[in-house]
């Protein structure tokens, strides 16, 4: 059932709630984060909740993916994060509905969407947002918009986030250490 991929980001958000309870501050962003341990050492990790970004994209109508380590947890990875990253088509369409997803989610300065990777902050979350123009180690990405999994939300909105074949595929591309120890989990977990 799809919500059982939702009660798995909900329990990891909780989870990283109780481990960074205590933690203070080092001004490291996501962007910081190293190959090796991924984000969820520098501060995105504090105060992490993805889900009124995910309620606000699916408000706006946007059609992004979920990829990165969120889609990872969705598909069963214990593995937690700090940020949240999306694929989008690149569209003029695609781009007002983030835009719109980015304010409604209390993003004060929205990026500018003409480059196919940007970062962002809201309420909650950061985190980067993708295209297929950007450089995927050789693999074109822009199918996996289209193979997305839906989630259903109880309270009434979806989430899409990538099929687990896909997201293995953008892991063993980008290939650093956590990504290529990301997808033997998530193949793990296939059998």
């Amino acid at each position: 059932m799809t919500w059982t991929a939702v009660t798995r980001l909900r329990q990891a958000v909780s989870r990283t709630e109780d481990t960074t309870r205590d933690r203070t501050a080092t001004g490291l962003r996501p962007q910081d984060a190293d190959d090796l341990v991924g984000t969820f050492a520098p501060d995105g990790a504090l105060g992490f909740d993805p889900f009124p970004f995910l309620h606000a994209l699916h408000e706006a109508g946007s059609h992004a993916v979920v990829i990165g380590q969120v889609a990872g947890i969705m598909h069963g990875s214990t593995e937690l994060t700090g940020d949240l990253d999306l694929l989008w088509d690149g569209t003029p369409a695609e781009a007002r509905a983030l835009r719109e997803a980015l304010v409604i989610a209390g993003c004060t300065e929205p990026p500018d969407l003409d480059h196919p990777q940007v970062t962002y902050q809201v309420t909650g979350a950061s985190g980067d947002l993708c295209t297929p123009a950007l450089s995927w180690g050789g693999l074109d990405v822009t199918a996996s918009l289209t193979r997305a999994v839906h989630a259903d939300d109880p309270s009434g909105f979806t989430v899409r986030y990538a099929a687990l074949d896909d997201l293995v595929r953008m892991r063993r591309a980008i290939g650093r250490p956590k990504d290529h120890r990301r997808a033997d989990e998530l193949e793990r977990l296939r059998t």
